[in-house]
């Protein structure tokens, strides 16, 4: 008679599965919750104690660490030498294996959940068991996951055995289970013992879906989360209605999310390339869309709006006369929903605007880039700037209003690829200059871009001045106020040129690069 140990945390389907493994004359191993589980389910079940003749011990912490189990596990059925010694000490042979771990994700999820108890839900007898069966794949059928029940039912019914690379792909999947596993474990001590940057860095992510391409349509694609991603993440967004994301849905969609949360009041954010092609704050969001629009009209063609306040009729109407790959926001009302809905392409999604949800417990929010050979990891930029952070550097004083609008281009020029210019006014943004090798260049595009707005409108740069040129090419266009981190050998310069055209300038003692 063939054997299968089953022990599980998530009890999905496992008497079904059960009840197929006694249909087909195997017997059934299993421990603690799941033995009684199935024995309440009338399946007939063997006690892990009754193999190993050692009673479960210490609240479970010891019940499979056996011989009895893993020379079952590990024995190579065609080596002799084995079989011999397994034979021997009476030990049966175990073919299949249904194993899942203590639910370590979600206990470290719960609010305010203590060490101690993470450290209780850390599984060691799982994770052994599943590598043992895992080495000795071409012997063992081992699962992991309860979506591949269906799998081993099927092979019984159908008098099927499952393939040596069927058998290799559930061992496979084990490893990554696992590897994933320590990995979220080390990622939660290595946070409880301060080790920001630890000697090795390991990660795990979860699939959430293939995309239909990658940058290029020559490229294949997927997008993976964070466990347990926060919902007010890209990650945490839900599509409500639209064709597939591809790659730069996605990263643009991204973009989008993380410039309009910068805003407490009704905002609109409107994104090319992963650039602001047009911001827009006002009273309600259907007036801070028509600013965001009115921004750069020919650039929000194809773009992706992001909204930090439900989306009600009007401005779903107005978003639909135009052509939008996603739109993205809190809700969206009834009658909102039916008129976007009637394009079919357009992607409409769904994201929390506030912090909720997601494992806290991991720390600081990070960003990573792959490079050739490595990858860079740093601290997310969160910095934020007040009026009382900053530094007012000219003879003349910025007035209340052209604060007010430094304020709102220094969040979105943070947002700008560098180097980085960005002119404003009236709440909402009439330039932007992104991603060029030098910065007067950026700031020569944000103004003509800007045209006639430009004159009485304030600029933030994104990293010092080198030199004057921009603040004079600034003044030449009519701009009155500028922010910018200051710090170059060469302030005085910029300062001097500013006096002169009686331009306003404040220093925020904050860079916000983006590469």
């Amino acid at each position: 008679m063939k054997r299968a140990l089953i022990s599980v945390s998530d009890k999905t389907g496992v008497v079904e599965l059960a009840q197929a493994l006694v249909r087909h004359d195997v017997e059934v191993v299993s421990t603690g919750g799941t033995h009684k589980l199935l024995q309440d389910a009338g399946v007939p079940v063997t006690n892990i104690s009754d193999i190993t003749g050692f009673p479960e011990i210490m609240d479970g912490r010891v019940k499979t660490l056996h011989p009895n189990i893993f020379g079952g596990l590990l024995a190579i059925r065609s080596n002799e030498e084995h079989m011999g010694a397994i034979g021997g000490l009476n030990i049966q042979p175990i073919d299949y294996v249904f194993v899942n771990l203590y639910p370590f994700q979600a206990t470290i999820e719960k609010p305010n959940v203590s060490f101690e108890d993470a450290i209780e839900n850390i599984d060691i007898g799982g994770p052994s068991m599943l590598r043992a069966a895992a080495k000795n794949y071409q012997d063992v059928a081992v699962v992991v996951d309860s979506n591949d029940y269906a799998r081993i039912i099927d092979s019984l019914d159908n008098n099927n055995p499952l393939t040596r690379e069927e058998l290799l792909g559930l061992a496979t999947k084990v490893f990554r289970h696992t590897a994933a596993y320590d990995a979220l474990i080390s990622q939660y001590l290595s946070k409880a013992t301060g080790e920001e940057f630890p000697e090795r860095l390991t990660v795990t992510y979860e699939k959430v879906q293939d995309l239909r391409y990658g940058e290029n349509p020559h490229q294949q694609a997927a997008f993976y989360a964070e466990p347990g991603a926060a919902q007010h993440t890209i990650a945490g967004a839900k599509q409500l209605h639209g064709k597939e994301l591809s790659y730069n849905n996605i990263n643009d969609a991204n973009a989008a999310l993380s410039i309009v949360q910068e805003f407490t009041e009704p905002a609109v954010v409107a994104i090319k390339h992963t650039n602001p092609c047009g911001v827009g704050i006002a009273e309600n969001i259907f007036d801070a869309y028509i600013k965001a629009y009115e921004a750069d009209p020919v650039s929000i063609f194809g773009g992706i709006v992001a909204l930090n306040r439900e989306v009600d009729a009007p401005t779903a109407q107005k978003m639909s006369e135009l052509f939008l790959e996603i739109i993205l926001a809190p809700s969206y009302t009834a009658e909102a929903l039916e008129i976007l809905t009637q394009k079919k392409n357009l992607r409409v999604m769904t994201v929390a605007m506030t912090p909720q949800g997601g494992i806290q417990a991991l720390g600081t929010p990070r960003t990573t880039l792959k490079v050739q050979g490595g990858l860079l990891i740093q601290d997310l930029d969160l910095k934020t700037v007040t009026e009382a952070d900053v530094q007012v550097v000219t003879k003349r004083q910025p007035t209340a209003e052209e604060m007010k609008q430094l304020l709102f281009a220094w969040k979105v020029v943070k947002h700008v690829k560098s180097n980085a210019i960005v002119l404003a006014r009236e709440d909402r943004t009439i330039g932007v200059g992104a991603g060029q090798m030098n910065r007067v260049g950026a700031a020569k595009i944000a103004i003509e871009q800007a045209g006639e707005l430009a004159k009485g409108s304030v600029l933030a740069s994104d990293a010092f001045f080198p030199m004057a040129d921009t603040v004079q090419a600034a003044a030449a266009a009519g701009v009155t106020a500028i922010v910018q981190p200051g710090g170059s050998i060469k302030d005085a310069d910029s300062i001097a040129a500013a006096d002169e055209a009686g331009i306003a300038m404040i220093f925020t003692s904050v860079r916000h690069f983006k590469h």
